[in-house]
């Protein structure tokens, strides 16, 4: 019986109704920044506050909603360990990359992470901001979680070379992302026409094979 990795972060979608909820939230987020209220998502959502509390428990648990519909795009498809071989594993990398870059590249996304910047800019005695912290565990450590199965499973098949997972996706993370992000929250325009990000995507996994393909056994 072959062994499939799927992601491990899959998380049941919202209905379409959920659905205008967080894009009211994400719409409120660029205008008022982390100042939003239930009273405000229940008004710009022509829902009750009732009805916001039975589906999302609270304001953190309304955000965290939001967060991880905005990185469901970013997925992994599943991939069969039995059978992995380099061009199915550079499939799935090259997927990947191409769904984080053109998520990263939204003006929604761009918008989310300037807040959660300037609202952690706020803080004092180095606690993390509420809405930083569930940008970071619903964001980036949930795009580790999400990777790190492949290149595990890559590793496994003699595919890869690494010591230790979470230090290959963060060179994967780089070589993918390189400036692009931060250029984006500084006000840069950057192309992103889908065939430019296929082709950056392409070039970073390539780069990243190169750095931690394994050699093919010998004899």
């Amino acid at each position: 019986m072959s062994s499939t990795t799927s992601d491990p972060t899959d998380e049941s979608l919202p209905t379409e109704r959920q659905i205008g909820v967080l894009d009211a939230v994400l719409r409120l987020l660029v205008e008022e920044g982390d100042r939003l209220t239930m009273t405000g998502v229940a008004r710009a959502a022509s829902c009750s506050k009732e009805t916001l509390y039975k589906w999302f428990g609270d304001r953190d648990g309304l955000l965290v909603a939001t967060v991880r519909w905005q990185a469901a795009q970013v997925r992994v498809g599943p991939i069969d360990r039995s059978r992995l071989d380099r061009a199915s594993l550079t499939e799935r990398l090259e997927e990947f990359a191409v769904n984080w870059l053109t998520v990263i590249g939204s003006e929604t996304s761009v918008a989310l992470n300037r807040v959660a910047i300037g609202a952690a800019a706020k803080t004092r005695g180095g606690e993390i901001h509420t809405l930083g912290a569930i940008v970071l565990e619903n964001g980036r450590f949930a795009m580790g979680r999400r990777l790190k199965p492949v290149l595990e499973a890559g590793r496994a098949a003699g595919l890869l070379d690494f010591e230790e997972a979470e230090e290959a996706f963060r060179t994967f993370f780089g070589l993918v992302a390189r400036d692009t992000q931060i250029r984006l929250l500084l006000g840069d325009r950057i192309d992103a026409h889908p065939e430019t990000i296929r082709r950056d995507a392409r070039r970073a996994v390539r780069q990243f094979l190169t750095l931690h393909g394994a050699e093919p056994a010998v004899g």
